[in-house]
């Protein structure tokens, strides 16, 4: 129970790493906003974190828009009264091409899913975050490493 009473965000947590970090977050005790995109599968997660004792709130948005950010960090002020952590885990893989055979709309999706949903979250999270003396956690993928 190493989070107990922590409140923590979790971006891309309807499936892969985000949603087996928003499992082990809530069996360490924490508090969690679960979030990821309209058709995420969101709801699911929160329900087994729920089925099995722990405390969630989904939040379905597109992270890279200011609004969605902005609602996301208030959601989790809103139903737990504070913020400890962020996990800035959204992101995707598109595409593994060489710089000239990659697709502009691939590169500028790329950019707004991994770089701008990671700032507005950092952005509106971090003066909860300073409050509390909380922390960021960014992860990375195959996007970080195969230019």
């Amino acid at each position: 129970m190493r989070l107990q009473d922590k409140v923590a965000i979790i971006t891309g947590a309807g499936t892969g790493i985000g949603e087996a970090i928003a499992h082990k977050f809530a069996r360490e005790g924490a508090r969690l906003v679960v979030s990821g995109l309209p058709t995420d599968p969101v709801h699911d997660v929160a329900g087994a974190i729920m089925s099995a004792g722990g405390q969630v709130a989904p939040y379905l948005g597109d992270l890279a828009e200011e609004f969605h950010a902005r609602a996301c960090v208030e959601l989790a002020l809103e139903s737990f009264g504070s913020l400890d952590v962020l996990v800035s885990n959204a992101g995707v893989f598109i595409a593994n091409a060489e710089t000239d055979a990659y697709r502009i709309e691939d590169f500028d999706r790329t950019v707004r899913n991994n770089i701008r949903t990671a700032f507005l979250m950092t952005k509106f999270a971090l003066p909860h975050l300073l409050a509390s003396r909380g922390n960021i956690i960014y992860t990375g993928s195959e996007a970080g490493l195969n230019g």
